[in-house]
């Protein structure tokens, strides 16, 4: 795995992101691509062993595109400075959900899962009803030692409890959520470790709880047609 290969592509990319620059390297892109792909393969094959629910994939349907939709934003810059990929259930759909890895060099880097999209109101419902119906359990994953010793459960909130549900629940603060993600954040010398996948196999499935109960609560959802 050639780690710095991606590394300083990405460093490089950052500094001179135009469209001239990149035709320029696209040399350089295609190792560094090769490289990201045969990481997520090698993540993709941990996982699969540690979590049926993960099957084999070809990395290239796993990974996103470094290419940026400028259409509605006010940064025209045209690439997105980062490799990218989520190790899911059906691949990289945000739902189910699954593994999230993200490679920035400067410490940017995180691991994640969960479900970072709140756009999807009818999945942001049913895992409030699933975290209000089963509070208990709910509180048992976030309070388990390994998992606190390891993430904080992120996500964009409302400032109040939604009409419909118990403002004084035990887990309100979650009702409170439209998503609910972890991140665990890399130093540049974690990727550079030459066990990195071991490593990264292994926090990722200790997200897995975590996971389950939020799949569990998707089962009825269905991702909107385009």
């Amino acid at each position: 795995m050639k780690m710095e290969e991606m590394l300083s592509f990405l460093r490089e990319l950052e500094e001179h992101n135009d469209r001239d620059w990149f035709h320029a390297h696209e040399e350089g892109y295609r190792r560094a691509t090769a490289a990201f792909e045969q990481l997520v393969g090698e993540l993709n094959l941990a996982l699969h062993r540690g979590d049926p629910e993960i099957p084999l994939a070809a990395p290239k349907t796993l990974t996103f595109k470094l290419m940026r939709d400028t259409r509605f934003s006010r940064d025209k810059s045209p690439y997105n400075p980062s490799f990218r990929a989520h190790i899911g259930p059906k691949g990289k759909l945000p739902v189910p959900v699954g593994y999230y890895l993200f490679l920035r060099p400067g410490g940017r880097s995180f691991l994640g899962g969960g479900l970072f999209a709140d756009m999807f109101r009818d999945a942001t419902t049913l895992v409030r009803d699933a975290i209000a119906a089963q509070g208990e359990r709910w509180g048992e994953i976030l309070d388990a030692p390994d998992f606190r010793a390891h993430f904080t459960v992120g996500g964009s909130a409302l400032k109040n409890v939604p009409r419909g549900y118990d403002p004084d629940h035990p887990q309100a603060q979650y009702l409170k959520n439209k998503s609910w993600y972890l991140e665990y954040p890399l130093g540049d010398e974690q990727l550079l470790a030459p066990d990195f996948v071991d490593f990264a196999a292994d926090l990722f499935l200790k997200m897995r709880p975590f996971g389950a109960f939020l799949n569990e609560a998707l089962a009825p959802f269905e991702m909107p047609s385009r």
